[in-house]
């Protein structure tokens, strides 16, 4: 992971850090955040077009915010052919985060929070793949043409110079046949 991409995998696990940080906090939210958040849903409840904005499906869709792009990153970092393994790790994330909040005071584990934060990873990793697409087709392109153009060129290279690129040598062009006591090749003439 480190080697293949150095930087991708470094700001992965330092958005991991952010997000252990944020949830794994003693404190889920400041005091003045708390307030401006508790203001905005008292105005949106006091109208009747906006009653369904709460505080659960306020908390609900940030945890799914929070991990789309641990998603997206995980994807990026294991690779598109790895896809499963990308939504495994989210949630196993999201369920070591919050079996470790079960220990901290002030925290509350909630199985809702994995729903979300499972929901938000494979968001991130459908995102990653549908954004990744066009480079794995050009990609998948450009391999395809490069091994047709070495089969063309192999095609036009005389027989007796493809028998030297893959070692076999003149004599070893006649027919073969199996001896009949030993089970030994033998040169049939």
């Amino acid at each position: 992971m480190l080697r293949r991409h150095p930087l991708l995998a470094l700001f992965t696990i330092g958005y991991l850090a952010v997000v252990a940080w944020v949830t794994l906090g003693p404190q889920p939210l400041d005091a003045a955040g708390s307030r401006a958040l508790f203001r905005l849903l008292r105005f949106f409840g006091n109208h009747d077009a906006t009653q369904w904005i709460t505080y659960d499906r306020v908390q609900f869709l940030a945890n799914i915010a929070m991990f789309v792009p641990v998603g997206l990153l995980f994807l990026l970092v294991l690779g598109r052919r790895r896809w499963w393994l990308a939504i495994a790790a989210g949630v196993v994330a999201t369920v070591a985060i919050e079996v470790a909040q079960r220990g901290i005071p002030g925290r509350v584990s909630d199985p809702n929070d994995v729903l979300a934060n499972s929901v938000g990873a494979l968001v991130g990793v459908i995102a990653a793949l549908v954004i990744t697409t066009p480079a794995a087709l050009r990609d998948r392109r450009a391999r395809q043409q490069a091994e047709l153009e070495a089969a063309r060129r192999d095609a036009m290279r005389p027989a007796a110079m493809r028998r030297a690129a893959t070692g076999r040598g003149v004599n070893d062009t006649a027919p073969r046949s199996r001896g009949s006591a030993t089970g030994e090749l033998t040169l049939r003439r």
